[in-house]
């Protein structure tokens, strides 16, 4: 694993350039990004560029070893662009425009706006694609930051037309699937179909999943344009784009597919801030994240990577090294987390763990964010940190493949529909997936999240704790497998355009689960059933069939049902309840199931163990048995 910094030269005078490039390589750094902010320094007015500045800021980076991963700078349209364009610009759900002033000011829709992207990313690849000290690209960053992926503009609206006519051929085949005679919503032709934002009540559920689809798809699509400008002119350089924490706007499964390498943005700190955590766990682990969060996110995003493969290629391409700036509250983090993360990267299988950033910027929107160096040149805390974990990179053999545990299956489609017909407060598909991830993790297992599609050979359990369009196929390999199975509530629940099956859910599960859901109801706090050290919270469903219950309620309500080796949790997987489950059926799969003290987590690898103590900031590594 390499490690490597963002950089901005463009935020620096030019005799700063040689020398952070030597201190770059000096800590034992490899890598580093630039570029994805910089339009107007590379093209101040239309039509006319200024190479002088990035040629020479390539070079100096190149001449001090230093491989260049160089960003498409179309996340920031200049305000010329605007000027001249200013339908690019997106409007929100109230119709309200997203103008310049920040950053991610455009709609992806907008077909003029999406040939100005191409205009630049091919600019920039023919000046740079070839060139020796670039080693990869990124494009664009950070994609939906924001809430920029919906955009209910009239060019989201004509192009949503186009899309519909497309998916469903005819207007009579779309009114039949969305079940638009339901208050007299039918439409005459595509033309009639508006975007579900702006009406009096909620919209069509099938409406608004149909959307949720398009406007995914327009990310991948104006995403594709680059790649393909790329690939033809900078053969031999890997193509990556970096994704977000706890982030489903656009299907990153999709995204992926055109990408060598999917990386991500690691910011334990101020996602544990803005997150739906509890108090409890914000302020026990305030300097040091809850220990699934980057460790959630790079088993996601390594499986979106691997598409329908083995394993896949991802990076960290942004980790927090001190207090950022835009969440709630910015502690520092606990010593030594710097170093920690970067470990627990390596051990789920990280190509780079690039630091976000080097310098801390003393203006603007990030001046309060910290970086390797403080704003006055000076060595900020995670310098020390990350030149440890240097050298014992240097030292270190690779640890080798994860060993394969554990499944979840995910699809962000299924966070979609929770989003959209929640049904009660909190009841989120990735959240199930992230308390069941959760609940592997504590038992000292590894875990790989998986898409619908994807092989689920050689995992002894595999849990679908959200997923409420089920495929024919998946239902069909999860009943030919061997593994131990558990699915949770909502799964196998609606159609592919939204409608509750013909059979009741859980649709294609029934004969796997044993049972079909006669009856949901979701459960306020404070209104709960009490088991034996667990209750059911959220959302509660009833069975009726062949399976047996399992875990039955102080007052005979029952929290989860079992027919063979497959069980059904009734209710909404999270807390001891989930945790009960995943024990069981770990133990029924033979699994070394050891449940691990709070705080703890471990990765067990092909050549090495890694134990990571997020409340003491430590990491113990061994010899895998």
């Amino acid at each position: 694993m390499r490690l490597g910094v963002c950089y901005y030269p463009e935020h620096w005078p030019q005799h700063m350039w040689p020398r952070d490039a030597k201190r770059m390589a000096e800590l034992g750094l490899s890598r580093v990004r630039i570029g994805e902010f910089a339009w107007s320094r590379i093209e101040p007015e239309p039509g006319r560029f200024d190479w002088d500045w990035l040629d020479q800021a390539i070079d100096k980076l190149h001449e001090a070893g230093l491989g260049i991963i160089l960003g498409t700078p179309t996340a920031t349209p200049p305000k010329w662009l605007v000027d001249r364009m200013p339908d690019m610009i997106a409007l929100d759900a109230q119709g309200r425009p997203r103008g310049f002033g920040s950053r991610r000011h455009y709609c992806f829709s907008h077909d003029g706006y999406r040939e100005e992207a191409a205009r630049i990313t091919r600019a920039v690849a023919d000046r740079y694609g070839r060139h020796k000290g670039v080693v990869g690209w990124q494009t664009d960053n950070e994609y939906g930051c924001h809430d920029t992926v919906q955009s209910f503009s009239t060019a989201a609206r004509d192009a949503f037309r186009s899309w519909l006519a497309e998916r469903y051929g005819s207007i009579d085949a779309l009114n039949e699937a969305w079940g638009n005679v339901f208050w007299s919503m039918e439409a005459r032709s595509f033309e009639e179909i508006e975007l579900p934002n702006l009406t009096v009540t909620e919209a069509n559920p099938a409406h608004w999943l149909a959307f949720r689809r398009f406007s995914s798809d327009q990310v991948v699509r104006f995403n594709r344009v680059q790649v393909d400008i790329l690939r033809a002119l900078s053969p031999g350089r890997d193509i990556m784009h970096n994704a977000m924490g706890f982030y489903t706007g656009y299907d990153h499964h999709d995204l992926a597919a055109d990408l060598d390498v999917l990386g991500w943005d690691s910011y334990p700190l101020g996602f544990l801030e803005m997150f739906r955590f509890s108090d409890e766990e914000k302020l026990a682990f305030a300097r040091s994240g809850h220990p699934d969060i980057a460790a959630f996110h790079h088993d996601l995003y390594r499986g979106c990577a691997a598409g329908r493969g083995a394993e896949g290629r991802w990076s960290v391409l942004e980790q927090q090294p001190g207090p950022v700036n835009w969440a709630r509250h910015n502690p520092a983090p606990l010593p030594g987390m710097v170093r920690l993360w970067t470990l627990e990267a390596l051990a789920h299988g990280a190509e780079l763990v690039s630091y976000f950033r080097w310098r801390q910027f003393p203006k603007a929107q990030e001046q309060m964010h910290a970086g390797l160096l403080r704003p006055d040149d000076a060595s900020a805390p995670a310098f020390a940190e990350v030149e440890q974990v240097a050298t014992e990179l240097d030292a270190w053999a690779e640890p080798g493949p994860g060993v394969k545990h554990a499944a979840i299956v995910f699809s962000y489609p299924a966070e979609w529909m929770t989003q959209i017909q929640p049904q009660g407060e909190g009841c989120s598909a990735l959240w199930a997936a992230f308390r069941s991830y959760e609940a592997l993790r504590r038992q000292g297992l590894n875990v790989d999240i998986l898409a619908p599609d994807a092989p689920l050979d050689g995992y002894r359990l595999i849990v679908v704790p959200c997923l409420p369009i089920v495929p024919d196929d998946l239902a069909d390999r999860l009943a030919s497998s061997a593994s131990q199975v558990i699915i949770g509530p909502r799964s196998g629940s609606r159609d592919a355009d939204f409608a509750i099956p013909e059979g009741l859910p859980p649709g294609p599960l029934a004969d796997l689960v044993g049972g079909r859901v006669v009856l949901s109801e979701t459960l306020r706090p404070g209104l709960f059933h009490n088991g034996a050290g667990w209750n059911v919270t959220r959302w509660l469903e009833r069975l009726e069939g062949d399976a047996e219950a399992e875990l039955v309620c102080d007052d005979g309500t029952i929290a989860c049902w079992r027919n063979g080796r497959v069980r059904y949790c009734a209710a909404w997987p999270e807390g001891q309840l989930i945790q009960t489950i995943v024990g069981r059926a770990a133990a029924d799969a033979g699994l070394p199931v050891d449940l691990l003290p709070e705080g703890r987590r471990r990765r067990t690898c092909e050549r090495l163990t890694f134990e990571f103590e997020y409340l003491a900031g430590g990491v113990s590594v061994s010899a895998t048995a």
